[in-house]
This record gives structure tokens, sequence and C-alpha cells, in this order.
């Protein structure tokens, strides 16, 4: 039904708002307090564009990178596919919002509107797996180097909120794209029925109409 349609554009709104906080959030990787860092409390933070630090009873200092060759190579990729991801996402949601059934664009032609929500759930997913690509191998990365004895306390970091924010904003995004996807079988069905009464009323036989004789008499008649 046209509710789910609803529900989707929910959902991909929703996706929408949790990509571009992944994007601009500094919590990709959080200080370990592991080790010395527990005498020091030093908090550090690392995003896609700047770095913060925090100290006991000092107020958060935030840095814009100087350079993109300072970053890991996990999160240079990141910021191209986070970006792709945003206007994927973006995207998607104006085409959906296009092809529901709730909107009266292209409200006569629904072979048009149908494809649209293909188009705007398959965007969706796109935005689902560019999201979930950086994220995951950033967690990866992170994981990895925390659990190496041959790297230092001091450089071990942890999972940030931006990840967690990020898996949920996957799955989000998913849902939206699947659920668009599902609606395409009844709608196409709904479609075939529509153009095919709609093509058997323009075949009907037309009654004949039968015209009366005349009772006027030609001219030739009385010659």
């Amino acid at each position: 039904s046209g509710a789910l349609e609803i529900v989707a554009m929910c959902l991909g709104f929703i996706g929408l708002i949790g990509v571009a906080a992944i994007t601009g959030l500094p919590m990709w990787r959080v200080t370990a307090f592991i080790g010395e860092n527990i005498i020091v409390m030093e908090t550090r933070w690392e995003g896609l564009w700047m770095n913060c630090f925090r100290q006991a009873n000092i107020r958060m200092q935030c840095k814009v990178y100087d350079s993109l060759l300072i970053l890991p190579p996990d999160l240079q990729a990141a910021r191209g596919l986070m970006c792709c991801s945003l206007a994927l996402a973006f995207f998607a949601l104006i085409i959906s919002a296009v092809g529901i059934q709730g909107t009266r664009c292209l409200k006569d032609d629904m072979h048009t509107k149908n494809i649209i929500l293909i188009v705007g759930g398959c965007l969706f997913l796109l935005a689902c797996i560019t999201t979930l690509i950086p994220v995951s191998w950033t967690g990866n990365v992170i994981i990895r180097d925390f659990y190496n004895p041959q790297i230092l306390d001091a450089q071990r970091r942890e999972l940030g909120e931006a990840l967690y924010i990020g898996w949920v904003t996957s799955a989000i995004l998913f849902a939206a794209g699947v659920i668009l996807l599902c609606r395409y079988v009844p709608r196409k069905q709904k479609e075939d029925e529509y153009y095919y009464t709609k093509g058997s009323v323009h075949s009907m036989p037309q009654p004949a109409v039968q015209r009366q004789p005349s009772s006027v008499y030609s001219k030739s008649q009385y010659v």
C-alpha cells in the first residue's frame, strides 16, 4: 500500500540525516584508555575532516587537517565514499518522492512512476553500500591495530560513535531501498490491469447506426 512507501521515505530521510552526521562527526577513531593514557586523561577524536583533543578541565580543541595525505588510507577512501553516499541518499530521496503514489507528479503515467520508484530504491541501496564500506573498513583497521602487539598503547584507538551510527544508518538505507523495490511488483500488476482495461474499452465494437428510409421521394420518381 501507499503507507509502506511513506515509511520508506521516512527511513530514507533518517538515513540521509545519518549519512550527513557520519560525514561531519570527528568521532571515527577514539583514544583507547589503556596503560599510561589513564594518567594523562587526554581524549583524542579523529574524523574525516578534523581531529579534536580534550584534556581534564580543558575545553575541547579541534583542528582541520592541513593535508589529505596526513590521513591513513582507510580515512582517505572514507572521505570520497561518504561524499558519494551523501549525494546518493539525497537524490534517492528526491527521486523516490516523485515515484510514490502519494504525489501528483506523473499521476496519469503509471509506467514512468514505477520506473522512477525502482531508480530511487536502487539509489538507496547504493547509498547503503557506500556507507557500509568505509565504516566497516575503518572498524576493521582499528580492531586489527588494537590487538597488534607491535603497536604502542598510545597509538591504539577504539571504535568511535560515528562508526556505530554508520552501521545503523546503513541498515536504515537498506530497509528503505528494499521496501521501494518490493513495492514495484504489486504496482506493476496494477499497471498491467489498468492498461488492459483501458485497451479493452477502446477495442469494444461500436453499435452500428441504422439509417431510417427517407419518406421523401426523389424527383425522378414523378417523371
